[in-house]
């Protein structure tokens, strides 16, 4: 998916600045294998440009990287995406999207510092890379909730059929998304504000 198609923010983006209003900020990071798109889901929620580290890809990836289902993806992410959402007038959020290839996942440790919560991105072709995506949150601490990206030629499932083969616990959310949506992709970051509120009032998040 690129972020050039994207729904997004009608009229120009706002400034850089924060708005004055804000009074707190989190960040937030997203995650997931290669060509799930975690940089469309960050420019198209971004209320700022959003910052992308993005290459072309070439013939030296191959055999390297795993583009299943991306077979017209010309460019990836190498570092990582940044951008910035409201989500009312106190509360900013400041998203990091990682690089999904394997190569590149030790710059992973980095971006998750700091971070309260985290969005797992979702392929139905590939359930499998997202095991060890998920493993390294748990590891690390960071509270998730899991986005299943609706690619066009993507098979579709029951969410709960997906709960069951990604091994998910009962009380972490799972939704469908299109991240080309900037509405579907603020819902995901809404229902992973609501799961942060929720384990915090249980004492769970300090």
């Amino acid at each position: 998916m690129d972020f050039k198609g994207s729904d997004t923010l009608p009229g120009p983006r706002t400034e850089d600045k924060l708005p004055h209003t804000a009074q707190a900020a989190a960040k937030i990071v997203i995650v997931g294998g290669f060509g799930v798109g975690k940089t469309t889901m960050v420019g198209s929620v971004s209320e700022i440009k959003p910052l992308t580290t993005e290459e072309t890809m070439t013939q030296a990836g191959i055999g390297v990287d795993d583009n299943f289902g991306s077979d017209t993806k010309t460019a990836t992410t190498v570092a990582m995406d940044f951008g910035r959402i409201s989500i009312t007038d106190q509360v900013v959020l400041y998203l990091f999207g990682t690089p999904g290839q394997q190569r590149f996942w030790f710059l992973w440790n980095g971006l998750f510092e700091g971070a309260l919560g985290a969005v797992v991105l979702v392929d139905t072709r590939r359930l499998e890379v997202s095991f060890e995506v998920m493993g390294r949150l748990e590891e690390r601490g960071v509270p998730f909730v899991v986005a299943v990206n609706t690619f066009p030629d993507a098979p579709r499932y029951p969410l709960d059929e997906l709960r069951t083969a990604l091994d998910l616990s009962p009380e972490i959310p799972i939704m469908e998304c299109d991240a080309r949506r900037r509405a579907s992709s603020r819902d995901v970051l809404l229902t992973l504000m609501r799961f942060l509120k929720s384990l915090a009032m249980r004492g769970v998040l300090t």
